[in-house]
């Protein structure tokens, strides 16, 4: 099966000041098309770093990425907004629904740059709502819906415009674990039934391993596997993200 990511000596500097921050050093990374795939890692490996690089809404400072065999790395932004607009889907953990709009209303808004009929928007989020099991809730904001609905908006929203790619940045992360449990269902459920690839970035092991595969990431660049010391930070992060929650 053909890659449909690919990630090339990715490099990614800040410049803070008078000190350069390297997030991501000589990246290597393919995700195949209709591959389930996790990147796992402690905080400040440079996961998001990544996500937000396939996802085109970063650029590297040096290397390339492919997106479906195009190089995006080299791309201008207006070019990087159709490719987002058109092949990836995003669920973010805090869910970024706008509270003044609908559900269906929140669905339909990343449509209205894809140069859609009003009719059409409608429909495509009348259709992704139905898929997540929201079809009588469309009319209602999210400060009407529990956290596990909002995030099943959230991946309508992801959905409705059928991309190639959906991006998850810690799809879970804000929810209780069995609402997070059902929501890790469903992105199964919809890999395995429509061959959707998916991009999971998490730095919960029980949540990685629902993927098909783990790329584990630590200062910036893909391990074979992460350390015991790595591995008890994320455990104690996971502890203090319990504590929060509770």
């Amino acid at each position: 099966m053909k890659n449909i990511i690919e990630l090339k000596d990715v490099w990614k500097t800040y410049d803070m000041g008078e000190m350069k921050v390297h997030a991501l050093r000589g990246l290597n990374l393919e995700v195949k098309k209709g591959e389930f795939l996790a990147i796992m890692g402690p905080s400040g490996s440079g996961k998001s770093t990544a996500m937000n690089m396939v996802g085109c809404l970063d650029v590297p400072t040096t290397g390339h990425i492919f997106l479906d065999g195009k190089d995006i790395s080299e791309m201008g932004e207006s070019e990087l907004a159709q490719i987002r607009g058109k092949k990836i889907g995003f669920i973010f953990q805090k869910f970024n629904l706008l509270t003044s709009m609908t559900a269906k209303e929140n669905v339909m808004l990343p449509l209205t740059f894809q140069n859609l009929s009003r009719s059409e928007r409608e429909e495509l989020a009348e259709q992704a709502l139905k898929m997540v099991e929201l079809g009588d809730r469309m009319y209602h904001t999210p400060n009407e819906l529990s956290g596990g609905q909002q995030q099943r908006v959230a991946i309508a929203r992801a959905l409705a415009n059928t991309p190639d790619v959906i991006l998850a940045d810690e799809p879970t992360g804000a929810l209780d674990s069995k609402t997070g449990s059902s929501v890790l269902d469903f992105l199964r459920e919809l890999h395995e039934t429509r061959g959707t690839t998916i991009v999971m970035v998490t730095h919960d092991e029980k949540v990685a391993h629902k993927a098909d595969r783990i790329a584990y990431l630590k200062d910036g660049m893909v391990v074979n596997s992460l350390d015991e010391d790595t591995t008890k930070k994320i455990e104690i992060q996971n502890k203090e993200m319990q504590k929060n929650e509770a």
